[in-house]
């Protein structure tokens, strides 16, 4: 991890990946896993023996889907030093945590993340690329990393992820495919259906070779979990997809750029065509304000016909209107310090040329640094 940003080169098969991702950060993982098993408790009233044993029926449930992300899963823990259900603990938080979110949260909801996405199609870019962009806001003591991951059987991927957690949840592959995501929670969340897992089909979008196939990795069978998924793909100058999917346990609902642009948060534009009901306590109504606010600052750029270029994407990234709770989002020192979120990481991705710029931590604090696959 010599670069400013932590970066780690990876290539091979999925086991030699996953090692050198566990050997590499051996201690970050470390840490992660000590992150969640507190939060597990403290936030979703679920403790480390129970946390571990659902773990170990996804892991029967990882292998069959997806043996190659198992392979990469226990590569990471024997890189690590860690237990390999420790490891998939980590890999399946999201249905761990979220499916409790779900089943507690119907007295006001625990605290979540709240990330804002956004993406501009080439005809309202200055380079004429697609640019895809999110603030990631979620827990700050969490270690974060990029891989770099040259794979033997499937394009070459440049994502965001945490450490020990296989599949990159924000990231561009060789073929021009991004991928931006939100956090959902709907009341039919459930981790006991036992479906190929959230950051399993991260993984697999980011070896997808076309945008249509990375849809039907979101869309294919029911989901654990509800999640918005932002894909795009553009392989030459000027041409260039991208389509958001919401996606329930039981239904998906596509959602097509609005005068050159798309944009969300954390909520559902329409629960109801997907069978399920949202609860939005006060906390979580800042997915609203988020929203708004960031569909206001599309419409008063690329949507009156402004071209969007690096420096307006960065800028909106560092919104501050609503703080703490704005696009650029800071802790809520109002709340319980094991309650407070803000940004994580931020990223803007340029499809076309294969290259993002980053910061770890609040934009607003740091400069961009680019990466380029």
């Amino acid at each position: 991890m010599k670069s400013k940003l932590p970066v780690l080169n990876l290539k091979g098969s999925p086991r030699q990946i996953g090692y050198n991702h566990g050997k590499k950060a051996r201690s970050e993982i470390e840490h992660n896993l000590e992150v969640y098993f507190r939060r597990f408790k403290s936030e979703t009233e679920l403790s480390r023996d129970v946390a571990v044993s659902r773990a170990a029926k996804f892991l029967e449930v990882i292998k069959k889907v997806s043996p190659e992300y198992a392979e990469t899963m226990k590569g990471v823990a024997a890189g690590s030093g860690q237990e390999i259900l420790d490891i998939t603990a980590l890999n399946v938080r999201y249905e761990l945590m979220y499916s409790q979110f779900s089943k507690i949260g119907l007295k006001p909801m625990p605290k979540t993340f709240g990330c804002t996405a956004f993406a501009a199609l080439p005809t309202a870019v200055d380079n004429g690329h697609l640019i895809m962009a999110q603030n990631w806001d979620w827990i700050p003591e969490v270690k974060g990393l990029f891989l770099k991951v040259r794979n033997e059987n499937s394009p070459d991927v440049l994502s965001f992820t945490e450490a020990g957690v296989v599949g990159g949840k924000i990231g561009l592959n060789s073929e021009g495919v991004g991928l931006l995501i939100n956090g959902i929670v709907s009341s039919k969340d459930d981790w006991a259906r036992l479906k190929k897992p959230f950051h399993v089909r991260c993984w697999e979008i980011l070896r997808s070779k076309t945008l249509g196939g990375a849809v039907k990795v979101v869309a294919e069978g029911q989901r654990n979990c509800s999640a918005n998924f932002i894909l795009g793909q553009q392989k030459k100058t000027g041409l260039g997809k991208v389509v958001d999917v919401e996606s329930a346990p039981e239904a998906v609902c596509e959602l097509g750029p609005d005068r050159g642009a798309l944009a969300h948060t954390n909520h559902f534009s329409n629960p109801r065509i997907l069978g399920v009901k949202q609860v939005l306590d006060e906390e979580r109504l800042s997915t609203l304000q988020r929203y708004r606010r960031i569909q206001k600052l599309l419409d008063g750029t690329v949507r009156v016909g402004q071209k969007l270029n690096l420096v307006a994407a960065q800028n909106m990234l560092r919104d501050h209107q609503g703080k703490p709770e704005s696009v650029c989002r800071h802790s809520n020192l109002k709340l319980a310090e094991y309650e407070r979120y803000e940004t994580v990481v931020s990223v803007i991705m340029d499809l076309h040329s294969r290259k993002l710029w980053a910061t770890i931590g609040s934009p607003c604090s740091s400069e961009y640094q680019s990466m380029t696959l």
